[in-house]
């Protein structure tokens, strides 16, 4: 199928809105891409080069594995694909300059701004779930809320020097927020303690960081793409109860009134330049009310399908509880 120099032209100005989304804590990618209406063409073709590169990796010896890779391979819409990923990588680095400094030298108003991202996401995990929790819902969600607002307590483990091991495995979560819509690549950084140095090293060109978080984030989609695919088709309401516990017991991590010149995370009482600071909550909350607004203008999914998940096999037999 042929198309046009515009088209591709949407699908970097799409990328560029998802990897500014993901530098900024609150915002995710993956909703960025439901709200502009590739989420489907994205994860479908993700899905299919992870399983070309495990064929590639582990069949050749077979020679089966060279024609099945290929096969998998045709599926994938490349010119879309690189085209989302050079507006996603420009984007990035190009927020990176901006939004770190803001985190540095602003962190009570920058936090707002975030809190109120965050905040107001909280209605896409919930109404993805489709209808009314029950009581054992509303439990879940409580216990993984409870366990978030405990771990984002706790020190920051990261401060100019963080353990090669450490960046592999934040990186390789994070990268999940590309498929999960709700949940914030860049927040998982923050919440960990990786956050700016990660977008310092975005900024001073650092190679040896890079790679390793490079290879963080595709161990992550080589693990997970496929995986959490899976359970979003046939485990969706599940999957969005827990998000939605995840983030709003993570409040915690950005509540904008925090000792910052100590590494402790004990909250404390509004205090200070108040008025701005709840403002700066207030534009944060419409900021992703209006992304919601659009993505529910211009979603075209299936009724049976509201994650806009895709689905390769439409006579498979996918239930949701």
């Amino acid at each position: 199928m042929s198309r046009s120099k515009g088209s591709y032209l949407l699908d970097v100005v799409r990328g560029g809105l998802m990897g500014t989304a993901e530098v900024v804590p609150g915002v995710s990618g993956g909703t960025v891409a439901l709200v502009t209406g590739m989420y489907d063409r994205l994860i479908l073709s993700a899905g299919h080069t992870v399983t070309s590169m495990k064929l590639l990796a582990t069949d050749v010896p077979k020679r089966r594995g060279t024609q099945r890779a290929a096969q998998e391979f045709r599926q994938v819409d490349l010119p879309f694909l690189l085209a989302v990923m050079v507006g996603m990588v420009a984007a990035a680095l190009t927020a990176a300059k901006l939004v770190v400094p803001l985190v540095e030298d602003h962190p009570q108003r920058t936090f707002a701004f975030f809190f109120g991202l965050v905040l107001a996401s909280l209605w896409v995990p919930y109404s993805e779930s489709g209808r009314r929790w029950s009581p054992r819902e509303w439990g879940i969600a409580a216990v993984v809320a409870a366990a978030a607002f405990v771990l984002t307590g706790l020190p920051p483990s990261e401060i100019d020097d963080p353990n090669p091991l450490l960046v592999v495995g934040i990186a390789a979560v994070a990268i999940c927020a590309l498929v999960l819509p709700g949940v914030s690549g860049s927040f998982v950084l923050l919440a960990t303690g990786i956050y700016t140095v990660t977008f310092n090293a975005l900024n001073d060109r650092d190679l040896g960081y890079i790679a390793l978080f490079g290879l963080g984030a595709i161990l992550g989609l080589a693990c997970f793409v496929k995986l959490l695919q899976w359970v979003l088709e046939h485990h969706h309401r599940v999957m969005m109860v827990i998000m939605t516990g995840l983030l709003f017991g993570s409040l915690r991590a950005l509540w904008p009134w925090q000792p910052w010149e100590t590494d402790s995370r004990a909250l404390q009482a509004p205090s200070g330049d108040v008025a701005v600071t709840v403002a700066l909550m207030v534009g944060g909350w419409f900021v992703v009310v209006a992304i919601i607004v659009i993505e529910r203008k211009t979603r075209t999914v299936h009724p049976d399908n509201p994650t806009g998940a895709p689905i390769e096999q439409p006579n498979a037999d996918s239930t949701r509880s």
